[in-house]
């Protein structure tokens, strides 16, 4: 008999350790285990997910697949474990001379026959629970040498226990099925929405945000059961070549089998992996579409400022030649006032009028005044010029060798 578990917490190694007289910790340090109980020999091996144990004891050669010889050890041991139970078989291991009927042992609706190991040893099943609670599997021994009798029940089992984990991801995948699909249909009402122009920014980026934490969600939780299914079914596969199963007419080989009852759940776990990447790489697309035109409208908010400071600037600049003028004319008013005391002290000396005289100069006087202040202003700006430039002469000092000091003098000129 083998049974495969799978394990939860540290009740397995310790019933574990009940029977084989060694401790917890060495065994967790441990893979594999064969030992001896009374008369049955235990071959104990540690998986990734599960735990197999297979239970070797001589045929009583009486009912074919009897599970009594080993209600004892299931009873008062596996009782206890609490583990889930993934596939218990009971085995039986014949000759071409035993006197039973394999035909008569399984349903012929759905029994599967074929040679295995190239012809030398045939197997009987019809992979379904009997009314014991155990599925039956019964090899018939038609010439097997030395250690194939074991290769052939470890692969066979390999092939029945990992055909059933890898089934593990379908109810899964068939759940969450109708979920992605209305991922789907959401991502594809907000691509849309990204290129309507009157849909707000800040709506859409919630919604793609919140799409998005949904389907890191689902590929946190989904994304190991379906890479163990891909897996399991590699390795059924690898199993199922080396049992070089041979067909024999009139009955469904392994090979059927494992094509009808496994490669569809495998290829509807792998399109439900498939529809959660592709989903994600849309979503990310349609992030990459959002980012790019809030991008965009910041760019032309930005272009919008640039051009309303220029105008300011260019106000900016009209009033100040306005004031400058201004201050022109109220320059020279001042300046002609001045003037109009010292000559109105010499009127009683006979010369010319003053008036005449204020007349014929404050025409000068406004021309000079503003002829200066154009110069003031012009000679700062050729200042303020040559300030900025100043790190960019001291590079033309290196490079041509002419003193600093002489280009600072002549840069305001």
């Amino acid at each position: 008999m083998q049974l495969t578990l799978q394990r939860q917490g540290d009740s397995e190694l310790e019933k574990l350790a009940s029977l084989c007289d060694e401790d917890i910790e060495t065994l967790r340090s441990k893979r594999f285990m064969s030992f001896s109980l009374d008369t049955m020999h235990i071959v104990w091996e540690r998986h990734t997910e599960t735990s197999s144990y297979t239970f070797i004891l001589p045929s009583p050669g009486q009912t074919p697949f009897d599970p009594a010889p080993f209600s004892e050890i299931m009873g008062e041991w596996f009782s206890g474990i609490g583990a889930v139970v993934v596939r218990a078989t009971l085995c039986e291991f014949v000759t071409p001379d035993w006197e039973h009927d394999p035909d008569t042992l399984f349903d012929q609706s759905d029994v599967v026959s074929c040679d295995v190991a190239g012809g030398v040893a045939r197997i009987w099943s019809d992979f379904r629970l009997h009314s014991d609670g155990y599925g039956h599997l019964l090899i018939m021994d038609k010439g097997l040498q030395g250690p194939e009798s074991a290769l052939v029940l470890q692969r066979m089992q390999d092939l029945g226990n990992y055909r059933n984990m890898a089934l593990l991801g379908l109810p899964v995948a068939q759940k969450l099925t109708p979920k992605v699909s209305e991922l789907e249909v959401h991502l594809a009402s907000l691509t849309a929405a990204v290129a309507d122009r009157q849909k707000s920014d800040v709506h859409l980026l919630e919604d793609i945000s919140s799409l998005s934490a949904e389907l890191a969600n689902l590929a946190a939780q989904t994304r190991f059961r379906m890479s163990a299914s891909r897996a399991y079914a590699k390795i059924c596969e690898e199993r199922l070549l080396s049992l070089n199963a041979i067909a024999i007419p009139g009955y469904q080989d392994l090979t059927d089998f494992t094509d009808r009852r496994l490669l569809p759940a495998v290829r509807t776990c792998d399109s439900f992996a498939d529809r959660l990447d592709d989903l994600s790489q849309r979503t990310a697309w349609a992030t990459s579409l959002l980012r790019t035109r809030v991008d965009t409208e910041v760019s032309q908010q930005n272009r919008n400022l640039l051009e309303s400071m220029n105008r300011r600037t260019a106000v900016q600049l009209r009033l100040q030649s306005m004031v400058e003028s201004l201050s022109s004319v109220a320059i020279s008013y001042y300046l002609v006032g001045l003037l109009a005391y010292v000559l109105h002290g010499t009127d009683h000396i006979g010369f010319v009028s003053s008036s005449i005289v204020l007349a014929l100069i404050a025409p000068l006087i406004l021309c000079g005044v503003w002829l200066t202040l154009h110069k003031m202003r012009r000679f700062y700006n050729i200042a303020g010029h040559g300030t900025t430039d100043l790190p960019h002469s001291s590079q033309a000092d290196r490079d041509t060798n002419v003193p600093s000091s002489t280009v600072r003098r002549i840069a305001p000129d």
